[in-house]
């Protein structure tokens, strides 16, 4: 039985046998050994479900190098409905091999938001269906899988060149923002919230109708449960990113 050894060099002779992988099983035995019930406590609160372990992202990610090799054992950890598995699924995956089925699948199977907004949101702006996707998530009655929409939309803008983006598509959906938020689904007006910021923060030609959106909407009361999370002010946030010069320097990947 294979256990979580922190050691580099231990980790590769152990997980790593000449050519031989780690199993699903040995990945979720792994899992389970570096979970903490404080840390799963945490996500508890957050709105996680079970089952999961409790493991940090910042662990979740020194087991991705012996999983980013094999896409199918990838898939498998998503699918066992664990939240760490999943969220290491979502960093190991290699976006440009999942068909649209999968993505769609993902989806539907998402849990809960940081799944649904950090892992298949993100997952999915690295793939050629990021916009038939976003558009098609965007019109569900589903809240999570509505936030998959916004999510995958906002993630696109933050890799994609500006040359590639419908700009007008992007100011219809700012319009309907300013329109809508306040009265949308509750997590769906935190993404709401995020696409304006992302928007303002990584279209540069679009900031400045991003930041009247974000004046006009002001303040977004979403409720985050038992924790200390907050809703940024999105105009806020536009200028602390100018301030930085970083308006409209895309990043390389939205996988983290």
């Amino acid at each position: 039985m294979i256990g979580y050894i922190l050691d580099n060099d231990v980790m590769e002779q152990t997980f790593i046998k000449g050519e031989k992988m780690m199993t699903l099983e040995e990945v979720m035995k792994s899992l389970e050994e570096m979970g903490t019930e404080q840390t799963k406590k945490t996500f508890l609160r957050h709105g996680a479900k079970d089952p999961l372990f409790g493991v940090k992202i910042g662990d979740l990610k020194k087991l991705v190098k012996y999983v980013k090799k094999d896409q199918e054992l990838a898939l498998s950890l998503f699918h066992t409905g664990n939240s760490d598995a999943m969220y290491l699924a979502g960093l190991s995956i290699n976006p440009k091999l999942m068909t649209k089925e999968q993505l769609q699948n993902w989806a539907k199977e998402a849990h809960w938001t940081m799944i649904a907004e950090s892992i298949v949101g993100a997952v999915a702006a690295e793939t050629k269906y990021a916009i038939e996707l976003a558009r098609e998530w965007l019109k569900s009655d589903d809240e999570l899988i509505e936030n998959c929409g916004w999510s995958t939309y906002s993630h696109y803008l933050s890799i994609a060149p500006d040359e590639e983006i419908d700009k007008e598509e992007v100011r219809e959906l700012l319009n309907y923002i300013e329109k809508n938020i306040h009265t949308s689904k509750n997590r769906v007006r935190y993404t709401m919230n995020g696409f304006v910021i992302a928007v303002g923060s990584y279209v540069s030609t679009l900031t400045a109708e991003a930041m009247m959106v974000g004046q006009k909407i002001g303040k977004v009361q979403v409720d985050v449960g038992n924790t200390s999370c907050k809703v940024p002010l999105a105009t806020d946030y536009i200028e602390k990113v100018e301030a930085r010069g970083k308006l409209g320097v895309k990043k390389k990947t939205c996988i983290c």
